[in-house]
């Protein structure tokens, strides 16, 4: 490559100089970290997450991770908050500011504000002794290294790391306030996040959209439910509204004869159906509906109540293809 340095060779430097910078942050954590913990856990109001420049990337990204993992958080830009935004930040509040050398000048009117209202401060920076740190509450401390661009000025590992240290900070706050893979969905509904999370409770049909007839039912008018529903198939319930069959396209063309429509409900039906409860992902629902447990493919499922065969509703693996699941 003329003699010049091959584009691999170089990625390579770049990663391994920010995952050692990495290593350096994790044995470097101490106390401070667990402060700024019972710092953040006593907030009785927001995150304020501020910072200039490339921090203020950062800043924004370990807001936008606080917020969608139960620690009430947003960003506020250091200059505009000069300009009137600091009417966002409240004394319920506590601020996470950060800045590599604790020496931005844009920060000043932020940390004088906090220091004014008694708003607890926590630093990220290298330097605890800048102007930054030596205000704060409590500095979270990033290791003096080199930046991986090799020239020292491009910021590079300084950001990897401040980044690292904003998912410890959500990671560990989500851990000791038990904040699970539910609650995580609550604020991803949309896109493929929101779909894997999705439970059957909000795709499943319910009340009047159910294909259910009587045991005792004829066949003529259990083809008139399934046809009606439009699901392909109708469940079949005993004097107790509890599930006992469900009758598929299957079940049609193995009973067809010419006493069909004389038929009932519970002469046609296959027994004992698969069925799922409410509360389950749906994303299990559709490995249940291709046969992932062991059974044959379907294309729906009855949901009936935990602990009884009571239907409650049910799901179709359109509905779950329309949500993104596959």
């Amino acid at each position: 490559m003329n003699g010049k340095t091959p584009f691999i060779d170089t990625a390579r430097d770049v990663i391994r100089a920010e995952a050692d910078a990495l290593t350096a942050l994790a044995d470097g954590l101490d106390g401070n970290f667990r402060v700024a913990i019972d710092l953040l856990l006593n907030a009785k109001g927001r995150v304020i997450v501020t910072g200039i420049g490339k921090s203020g990337h950062i800043a924004r990204k370990i807001a936008a991770t606080f917020a969608s993992t139960g620690t009430p958080a947003h960003f506020v830009h250091p200059a505009e908050a000069s300009h009137g935004d600091l009417g966002m930040v409240t004394r319920a509040d506590l601020v996470l500011a950060i800045s590599n050398s604790g020496e931005a000048p844009e920060l000043a009117n932020m940390i004088a504000f906090s220091r004014r209202f008694d708003i607890p401060l926590i630093g990220i920076t290298k330097a605890p002794s800048s102007a930054l740190g030596s205000q704060c509450d409590v500095v979270l401390r990033l290791p003096d290294l080199g930046e991986a661009c090799g020239t020292g000025v491009v910021p590079t590992s300084s950001t990897t790391m401040t980044l690292a240290l904003g998912d410890a900070l959500a990671v560990a706050l989500m851990k000791h306030r038990s904040f699970t893979a539910e609650h995580f969905r609550d604020f991803h509904p949309g896109g493929k996040l929101g779909a894997v999370l999705t439970k059957v409770t909000d795709l499943m049909h319910i009340g009047d959209a159910l294909p259910l007839v009587s045991a005792d039912t004829v066949m003529q008018e259990a083809l008139i439910e399934i046809s009606k529903k439009g699901f392909g198939v109708v469940g079949v319930t005993d004097a107790n509204d509890a599930l006992i069959g469900i009758i598929t396209d299957g079940d049609l063309r193995r009973h067809m004869s010419n006493r069909f429509l004389d038929l009932k409900a519970r002469d046609v039906m296959t027994t004992s159906p698969r069925t799922i409860v409410p509360d389950i992902l749906a994303q299990e629902a559709v490995g249940i509906m291709n046969g992932q447990d062991g059974g044959r493919s379907v294309t729906c499922l009855f949901v009936t109540q935990p602990g009884t065969t009571k239907p409650l509703g049910l799901i179709h693996i359109h509905d779950c293809l329309r949500v993104g699941l596959d």
